[in-house]
């Protein structure tokens, strides 16, 4: 008898959509309805193939980056010119695998997975801090096989992708009218976030810090909460750095006139240095000439190799600033790289590359069959566009550094295989968009399938 309530809900749905507009979008409920029928007869025709074709694209790319930025790195400090190529080469390969194993899986298996991912990676957070590995003065990183092993992963890229499905989970759950009160639609978010950013600020990693509480806001709009919510915190945070600013221009420049203070004044005078390394990362970002052989080294020598690359770039493999004169050239700062050998008109492409797939991440968000399909695929995307703006206006200097890579570009395991799992899940999404043809076709199969 259910089964049959399940065929009449679906002509139902059929009839509505055939009476249509061709701009017809579905309610949540119908989309929801289409999904749990999908179970029941044959899926879509496949996963949405120009996602997946940039996806590769781009990797692909990435990893010839990879290869010209890193191969100096390599001869002057392992001898090895193809050490850090091949590594990321074994990553790549993996990461599809597991990317198109990840495609596979059932918007409800990941959706079951969800809160327990979220718990395994505050978990692994805790983990961090006390059998972590230390690097350049930060702990991110854990070891498998002890602290010399050369095979690491870093915990805080696992937090993001569970930040996303988790909330996803709790929005679906909490449903349209509570998401829109503060103790159903904030606290609850504000809280989990919190515990997260508290832990990757002990590590610390400002970066993490910046995407997780960006990934709370966009989840947290996505799912309905109220926009005053959000005007009142951006009021409160603009305020408190507005008087920040103050007390630090009052402090180290007495004599000052506030109502003088132009942007030249802030960027000379304004000295954050004793608050640690953020703060000595945002006076080198107001002020790289300040200290040039070492908060402001790296800036200056980024901001060179952007800008010696001209309109056509040096050509692939002829950076110069690669020859150990840019600190990260295969890793967070690889863009540079790009622009010098390529120039404006690559790093534009590569860009457009970029737009797309973002562009294409938000249409099958928009075409999801159920909310919490296209809430987990605008997180994602939201993730995906946030990195690559963050990382980009670092390297430009238009942001202060934060240390985030550029997706698919960037050195690192880690980072790769879940950026790929990430592509993966969207694939599977898009896998379930379309409502079988069939089923509208021959009901008889249907009924069969159901009962």
């Amino acid at each position: 008898m259910a089964g049959k309530n399940k065929i009449d809900k679906f002509e139902e749905y059929e009839s509505k959509q055939a009476d249509a507009d061709p701009d017809f979008l579905l309610n949540w409920d119908d989309r929801d309805l289409s999904t749990e029928l999908i179970d029941y007869g044959k899926k879509g025709p496949g996963v949405d193939k120009p996602f997946l074709v940039l996806s590769l694209v781009i990797l692909l790319i990435g990893v010839i980056m990879v290869l010209s930025a890193s191969f100096a790195r390599g001869v002057y400090t392992q001898s090895d010119p193809l050490r850090l190529f091949s590594r990321q080469l074994v990553f790549a390969v993996s990461g599809v695998a597991i990317m198109l194993i990840t495609s596979r899986l059932s918007v409800r298996t990941i959706s079951r997975w969800s809160m327990q991912l979220l718990l395994i990676s505050v978990v692994l957070l805790v983990l961090v801090l006390i059998i972590g590995i230390r690097v350049n003065g930060a702990r991110r990183w854990i070891g498998i096989g002890g602290e010399n092993s050369s095979l690491t992963f870093q915990p805080s890229e696992v937090a993001k992708l569970a930040i996303i499905l988790a909330f996803a989970q709790m929005i679906c759950k909490l449903g349209k009218d509570r998401m829109k009160s503060f103790k159903f639609g904030v606290l609850p978010f504000v809280v989990v976030t919190g515990i997260i950013v508290v832990l990757l600020r002990m590590e610390p990693h400002l970066s993490a810090m910046i995407i997780v509480m960006a990934l709370m806001a966009i989840m947290m709009f996505a799912g309905g909460t109220r926009l005053r919510w959000f005007l009142f915190a951006v009021s409160v945070l603009a305020a408190m750095i507005c008087g920040f600013i103050f007390f630090q221009l009052r402090t180290n420049v007495p004599d000052v006139e506030m109502r003088d203070v132009s942007v030249e004044t802030v960027r000379e005078n304004l000295d954050l240095r004793g608050l640690g390394y953020e703060g000595r990362r945002i006076t080198a970002w107001l002020n790289p000439d300040a200290d040039p052989l070492r908060d402001g080294f790296q800036i200056r020598q980024s901001l060179n190799a952007v800008g010696s690359g001209g309109l056509l770039g040096l050509g692939l493999g002829q950076s110069r600033q690669k020859h150990l004169y840019l600190p990260e050239e295969h890793n967070d700062y690889i863009f540079a790289i790009v622009c010098e050998e390529l120039g404006f008109i690559g790093a534009m492409l590569i860009l457009m590359l970029f737009a797309l797939l973002i562009i294409r991440g938000y249409w099958l968000a928009m075409n999801a069959n159920d909310k919490f399909s296209s809430l987990i695929t605008i997180g994602i995307t939201s993730l995906l566009a946030i990195q690559v703006f963050l990382n980009i206006a670092v390297v430009t200097n238009l942001l202060p550094a934060t240390g985030i890579s550029l997706p698919f570009f960037s050195y690192g395991g880690t980072a790769l295989w879940i950026q790929l799992v990430q592509i993966g899940i969207i694939l599977a999404v898009s896998r379930e968009i379309p409502v079988s043809q069939a089923m509208s076709e021959n009901t008889a199969d249907l009924e069969e399938s159901v009962y």
